[in-house]
């Protein structure tokens, strides 16, 4: 299972939320740059980065600082947040991310959503953050009466790299991860499944890797020492099984 260490970023600094609230942000670093060359020394073999004044204001905001990012740690960089078009998601593309997540606009205009996973194929994340198991929106501040588990259907035959799904209510939280959410949403698509949110410790870890997940995000707990990079590396590689424990 690949490892994802997250970044994200805030009028320039690295923060994280808790349960994507905004008025609740602690800043880790005031150099985002930094902190990636910091978690690429460690062992790092790819960054996920979140622009969260993207995601609130539904448009790029940070490209620069991103791409100074992406360029420094010289690791495969997943980014999401505030990708709504088929110019933006071209523009990171160019300046070196590997691919972008888009979530929004899944919900709001699946034919551009459509539009964009066959303009650039296996470089176009789905994004579903879920409150409740239900999809949020514009950086968590609105909640629809759609199902993850139903985008991800509607989805499943398009050419993506990969969902991304987001349990809210852990996130940010260190309580661990939404085990059973993620083993019924690897089980409902074909398409490899990368968790976030929760996850605290190497334990939380082997727990997202037996439900079969493809990838896992952690932000928190690497910020806060709960976890180290080597650790939480090691912990992704052991599980095998395809179900959680119980």
């Amino acid at each position: 299972m690949e490892l994802w260490p997250a970044i994200d970023l805030r009028d320039g600094r690295c923060v994280r939320l808790r349960q994507g609230d905004y008025a609740q942000e602690t800043v880790f670093s005031d150099d985002p740059v930094a902190m990636a060359e910091h978690f690429v020394a460690a062992g790092a073999r790819r960054l996920h980065i979140v622009d969260l004044d993207g995601a609130k204001d539904g448009r790029p905001s940070q490209a620069g600082l991103v791409a100074r990012i992406v360029r420094a740690a010289a690791v495969p960089c997943q980014l999401g947040g505030g990708i709504r078009s088929l110019g933006t998601a071209r523009a990171y593309l160019d300046a070196g991310v590997t691919r972008v997540v888009v979530g929004s606009v899944a919900i709001e205009n699946p034919e551009r959503f459509v539009q964009m996973a066959e303009t650039f194929p296996g470089r176009i994340v789905l994004g579903l953050d879920a409150r409740d198991g239900k999809i949020a929106v514009r950086g968590w501040l609105e909640t629809t009466e759609t199902t993850a588990l139903a985008v991800a259907r509607r989805n499943a035959a398009l050419p993506l790299a990969a969902i991304v799904y987001t349990d809210i209510a852990t996130d940010g939280m260190l309580a661990g991860p939404n085990l059973p959410a993620l083993v019924e949403m690897v089980g409902a698509v074909p398409l490899p499944v990368v968790a976030s949110g929760g996850v605290a410790n190497a334990d939380d870890v082997r727990r997202v890797a037996a439900t079969g997940c493809a990838g896992c995000i952690v932000g928190r707990a690497l910020y806060d020492g709960g976890l180290t990079i080597p650790a939480a590396i090691a912990a992704a590689s052991e599980a095998t099984s395809s179900a959680a424990p119980a």
